[in-house]
Parts: C-alpha cells; sequence; structure tokens
C-alpha cells in the first residue's frame, strides 16, 4: 500500500467493479404483458425472474438505469433476519406472523445464494457469513440478547470474544461479535446485473429511463402504466421502488421517512490488510450510530454510516474514516488512502418492519427495508411473484394495507432532517475525538 495521496472520487466503487455492466433501451412503443413492474432493483428484478420462471410475461421499467437507487448503493451485507431482534418482531406482528417474518428473513440469504448459483450469478459473492461486533464492552450485552434469542429459534450463530475474535476481526479493540452463518456479502451493483441478464434471459422485456406517469385500471383485471407517451397494458402491477419512488408513485413514499447511508473506500491494502476480516466476513458495529466495515475483491477497506455524504467537505469524510480505521485497525498505519465515496436512500418505517400494500385487486407494493434490501427486497419479489400467480406457498408473512393513509409516517421530512442532523453531530464528534 503507498503512501501518496490520491484524488478523493465521489464514484459508487461497486460500479467500477463490474466490467460487463447491461444497458436496455427506453419504451418506445405500446407492450401487453401479464405483468408490468415498476422498479429495476432486487424486489422487481427478483419479482420479474421468478415470474418469468412462472411462465409469466413480464415488462420492466426502470426511470433511471439498473439498480439506480439503493440495490446499486449499498453496504453488499446480505443479512439474515431482521433489523429488530426477534422477540420484538413477535411483539408487533403477533406470534405467528412474527415468527413466520423472522424465519423468512433468517433464509433469505439461501434464497439470495441459490438465485447466484442457479444462474451462474458472479456477484463477487462471499458466502462466508457475517459479524456483528460490539465496539465496547457496552455493546456485549446486546450480542449477548441477540444471540440468545437466535439460538433458542435454532439460528447457526455463534458469539466470539477473546482470541477467536481477533482472529476473525484482526481487531484488538472488539470486545466480541456476534457470527451468523447465514449470511454474507455480494457487490450489489454485480447481484442486480446478474438479475438483470437473467430476466432478460428469460424473456422478460427491460426498459430504462423510462419514468412512469401514471398507474390506472381502466376495468377489472387490467392496468395500464404509461411511461414516455406510450403504455403497457397489463393484467396486473408491482410497485418496486421503495425510498427512490418518484412522480404520482412519490405517494408511497409517506409511508417512510428517508435516511441516508454513505459509504468511503480505500485503495487496495495489499499485503498490508491480511490481518483485516481475513474470513472476508462483512460486519457492523453497535455504535449508536453505527458503522459498517468490509471488503472488496481488489482489497480495498470499505467503512461506511449514516448520514449524507453529498454535502459534506472532503476532510470530514476522510477524517471520519481515518478516525474508525485507527480505532479497530490501528496496524494499517495513519496514512490511509481514502480513493471512492458514494452515499444512498434508505427508507426507514417507524417500527423497522417493511409495509406491504394491496390498494387494489392486482396491484401490489412494498416499502420500508430500513437498510437491509438485498435479502428483504429478493425475498420479496419472490412472494410477490408467487402471491400473484396464486402459488400455494406460504402467505406474505407482513400485514396488507388498502392505502397509504393507513400506515402513513408522520413528521417524515422532520424526522429525516432530525436524524440527519443528529448523524453529523456524531461523526463530526468522532471526527474531534469526543466520541469514541
Amino acid at each position: 500500500m503507498t503512501t501518496s495521496q490520491h484524488s478523493f472520487k465521489y464514484e459508487n466503487l461497486w460500479h467500477t467493479l463490474v466490467e460487463d455492466k447491461v444497458s436496455f433501451g427506453s419504451l418506445q412503443n405500446n407492450e401487453v404483458a401479464d405483468v408490468c413492474i415498476i422498479g429495476a432493483g432486487f424486489t422487481g428484478l427478483s419479482a420479474a425472474i421468478h415470474l418469468a420462471e412462472h411462465g409469466k410475461s413480464v415488462v420492466l421499467l426502470e426511470a433511471q438505469h439498473i439498480a439506480y437507487g439503493g440495490s446499486g448503493r449499498n453496504v453488499g451485507l446480505v443479512n439474515a433476519g431482521t433489523w429488530n431482534k426477534p422477540d420484538f418482531m413477535v411483539d408487533i406482528l403477533g406470534k405467528e406472523m412474527g415468527e413466520n417474518l423472522v424465519a423468512a428473513l433468517g433464509d433469505a440469504p439461501k434464497l439470495v445464494f441459490s438465485i447466484i448459483n442457479k444462474y451462474g450469478i458472479d456477484a463477487q459473492q462471499q458466502e462466508v457469513g457475517t459479524l456483528h461486533m460490539a465496539h465496547s464492552e457496552k455493546g456485549v450485552p446486546e450480542l449477548q440478547d441477540r444471540y440468545e434469542q437466535l439460538t433458542r429459534r435454532g439460528a447457526p450463530v455463534e458469539l466470539l470474544t477473546g482470541a477467536r475474535m481477533e482472529e476473525y476481526s484482526g481487531s484488538q479493540k472488539i470486545p466480541a461479535a456476534l457470527l451468523d452463518h447465514r449470511a454474507g456479502t455480494v457487490n450489489p451493483f454485480a447481484y442486480a446485473t446478474g438479475l438483470a441478464k437473467t430476466a432478460d434471459k428469460l424473456g422478460v422485456k427491460i426498459f430504462e429511463n423510462s419514468p412512469v406517469a401514471s398507474v390506472n385500471c381502466e376495468k377489472p383485471g387490467e392496468w395500464v402504466v404509461t411511461a414516455l407517451d406510450h403504455s403497457v397494458r397489463a393484467e396486473k402491477v408491482i410497485i418496486a421502488t421503495n425510498a427512490y419512488a418518484e412522480g404520482e408513485l412519490s405517494e408511497y413514499r409517506k409511508s417512510v421517512y428517508s435516511g441516508y447511508y454513505y459509504q468511503v473506500a480505500s485503495e487496495p491494502m495489499g499485503d498490508a490488510g491480511a490481518t483485516v476480516l481475513p474470513y472476508k466476513q462483512g460486519s457492523w458495529d453497535t455504535r449508536l450510530v453505527l458503522s459498517s466495515i468490509r471488503l472488496d475483491k481488489e482489497g480495498r477497506l470499505i467503512l461506511g454510516s449514516m448520514g449524507r455524504a453529498i454535502n459534506k467537505p472532503d476532510w470530514y469524510l476522510k477524517t471520519w474514516a481515518d478516525r474508525i480505521q485507527q480505532h479497530y485497525f490501528p496496524q494499517l498505519g495513519t496514512k490511509m488512502n481514502w480513493q471512492y465515496s458514494w452515499c444512498g436512500r434508505i427508507g426507514f418505517t417507524d417500527n423497522h418492519t417493511p409495509k406491504v400494500f394491496e390498494p387494489a385487486p392486482g396491484l401490489i407494493a412494498a416499502i420500508g427495508y430500513n437498510g437491509r434490501g438485498i435479502t428483504t427486497g429478493t425475498l420479496i419479489g419472490k412472494l410477490f411473484a408467487d402471491h400473484l400467480t396464486d402459488q400455494e406457498m406460504a402467505p406474505i408473512p407482513l400485514p396488507f394495507f388498502s392505502s397509504v393513509d393507513q400506515s402513513k409516517c408522520n413528521y417524515s421530512q422532520m424526522k429525516s432532517l432530525f436524524i440527519e442532523s443528529g448523524f453529523t453531530m456524531y461523526h463530526l464528534g468522532q471526527c474531534l475525538k469526543v466520541i469514541r
């Protein structure tokens, strides 16, 4: 690893690590399909693949490009389970639905990796688990509680401490970590690119740069979706835009409040980085405002946290990244070269549980993945496909809302501003070494 200072690029690293990108034209003619999907992220692409496997004709419309939103910008953790602890999910949803959701999302990494392996997708995947790390002794009880709740449900997790913890993390600053063997990592843009290629091969018609202007039901069983002055007539419609809904569909964003997540990536570390996460698990810590830590396929150290990077100066991001790196991995020295920074938007719900809508027969939507889009989106896409084709599968383990008003997030803009201000102050405290 060299010590010369490189220019700092506000560019999504994940895009640079995919050589065989895909591109699709915009909607140029009227189309007819069994199902029209709006949004080419994990949910929409997973739904398209599973619908095609069921023999359905599918048109997929994307306002920008494949994985433009959170699907192409996130950390790439293929997490198992929910953001909430399992017992809390039971408290929120009731025993049957809560346990079913915990189990379904616990198995969701298996679904992700099965699709990758079935269709030969190069997602730069690592099926090696994830580490939820205690940032200090204060974080250990949180992990012990999660460990107890997960093992009670038979999940293959380990609580690492002492020498074994240091072996897995490469850090002497972490007193404990929860190793979840179900999980792993991907390059999220590579995964989405592979899903798009697979859908295309299965006969799905994909149109990029085709923002939807309206979605209307002309008569029972016939929906008309318009984009670029053309229409797609379909029996059923899936709205899979999540936190990036635009235009008429932005109504769904009233059900969530937006938060941002930024990442900073170093240059490839070479031999100097051999001790950092040597088994290639992706990780995140138990800080009040969490930090994520992982490696890419070229050995870069990638750090991330809650907050918006676009309006922050270089010194802020670099100082923050130096602070995290030097705290956890002082063996890397004090002259890390940070090359890339990028940012994405997350849709948060008040109880950190996804929301599903069916406002009319044949129209279904989901939003609010709370930062767990890879597994949640892939699973919900499959469940939507099963639901709309009347497959004899387990029902979607979430309550259905018939309108946005039923699940409106009150004071969403105020909440977004409040948490962004809090994230900024927290990270500034880290930069100034006021917060450890």
